[in-house]
């Protein structure tokens, strides 16, 4: 299988809020998070605006079009499909630490402030229970990383504090068990439960390996993988029924802050990406539940801080990043706008449509008509000064 060197992409006239100078920001480090160093000084400003511009028709498969842009400028935020179709986005950075929500419509194609969360946080983690609310928690803010969990309420557009975590933590996953409990890990060496009905957090068995990343897969059986991020590490599953976790197969590479989509086989496609001297990586491995194996497969690319998500067509798309171009005396990191499809019948990666602005650290979300919904993020090019984060948003139609 042939590995795609996605082209640097060119400057778009992306919906620019913020620039912060690249003297003061560092781009995606080892561990993988495209990331920049919050502004030193705080911004006052005021939202004149509360719902954005207007959705642009759809165009062919295969293609990105623009939609309506967010209200704020963010990355490092998380983004939920709500059971109403519309999509929950919350928190980030960008001017400053963001406590400010917003709902985008697929209707037509606008973003509406919704209220606002009682502390701000980016890096933090969401997850859609099964009463329909949203469950935060987590991530970091100016006052250092959190424990502080919140549940927005769509009926109302409210937010209401509920029990903090144990341990705070940022960067770690949420996964929702069958039983509507969500299982919350790595957080530092040990994971968590969460219980909708009392609003309690609860340690649970804690992992043996050095898993991470935000992005943990649930298994048919309704067992949890956590995959190793290094190449001797092994994953490791979560048992519900005892509360224990074990050791499974090694994915045989590096794959930092991995996403993990469930395929509708049962198995599990992880791909993810890492930096190392002067150069840019992207690995991917294919997780047989049956066996506890990983057989290794092609990278998309040779970028790192891209998203993914897989599609209701079955076929996993990943989209941006960022590259490493070699300098004198040091590299610099450009964000890319190419985008690929990972077909499980041929296990093999195919270009797709491009986005229309280069990004990396961007959220994904899949909608219930198929699209998929791409979101803020930051920017990086030879042209810009700085490193910018967006507001812009566009739609892949596959």
């Amino acid at each position: 299988m042939k590995t795609i060197n996605r082209p640097t992409a060119s400057l778009l006239s992306a919906s620019i809020i913020t620039t912060v100078p690249l003297a003061i920001i560092s781009l995606l480090s080892v561990n993988g998070r495209f990331r920049a160093i919050r502004c030193l000084l705080l911004v006052t400003f005021s939202i004149t605006v509360l719902v954005a511009s207007t959705a642009t028709p759809a165009l062919g498969s295969g293609t990105f079009h623009t939609t309506g842009s967010m209200n704020l400028a963010r990355e490092g935020h998380t983004a939920t499909l709500l059971s109403n179709g519309q999509v929950l986005v919350a928190g980030g950075a960008g001017t400053g630490y963001l406590a400010s929500t917003e709902l985008y419509n697929p209707a037509n194609g606008t973003w509406t402030l919704t209220g606002s969360m009682n502390v701000p946080r980016e890096s933090h983690q969401a997850v859609r229970l099964q009463n329909g609310q949203v469950l935060v928690a987590g991530g970091q803010n100016a006052s250092g990383t959190l424990a502080s969990a919140e549940l927005y309420n769509p009926s109302t557009g409210t937010w209401t504090a509920t029990g903090s975590m144990i341990t705070a933590g940022w960067g770690f996953s949420l996964t929702m068990l069958p039983s509507g409990q969500v299982l919350a890990a790595p957080l530092g060496t040990s994971a968590e439960l969460y219980n909708p009905a009392t609003g309690i957090w609860s340690a649970t068995g804690s992992p043996t390996s050095s898993i991470g990343g935000p992005n943990a897969a649930l298994l048919q059986d309704g067992e949890v993988l956590a995959i190793g991020e290094t190449i001797n590490t092994p994953s490791e599953l979560y048992h519900p029924s005892t509360g224990t976790w074990s050791a499974t197969g090694s994915t045989g590479t590096t794959i930092i802050n991995p996403i993990t989509p469930r395929l509708p086989n049962g198995e599990v496609f992880v791909t993810g990406s890492f930096a190392s001297g002067n150069a840019s990586y992207s690995t991917a491995a294919l997780y047989d539940p049956s066996t506890g194996q990983f057989t290794l497969e092609a990278g998309p690319c040779s970028c790192r801080g891209f998203n993914g998500a897989l599609l209701q067509t079955g076929k996993v798309l990943v989209a941006g990043g960022a590259i490493t171009v070699p300098g004198n005396p040091y590299p610099s990191t450009e964000t890319i706008n190419s985008a690929e499809l990972w077909d499980v019948s041929t296990q093999a990666w195919t270009s797709t449509g491009n986005m229309r602005d280069s990004r990396s650290g961007e959220s994904m979300t899949v909608l219930q008509n198929g699209q998929a919904l791409v979101a803020g993020g930051g920017q990086s090019t030879k042209h810009s000064n700085g490193f910018v984060i967006l507001s812009s948003a566009e739609l892949y139609t596959p």
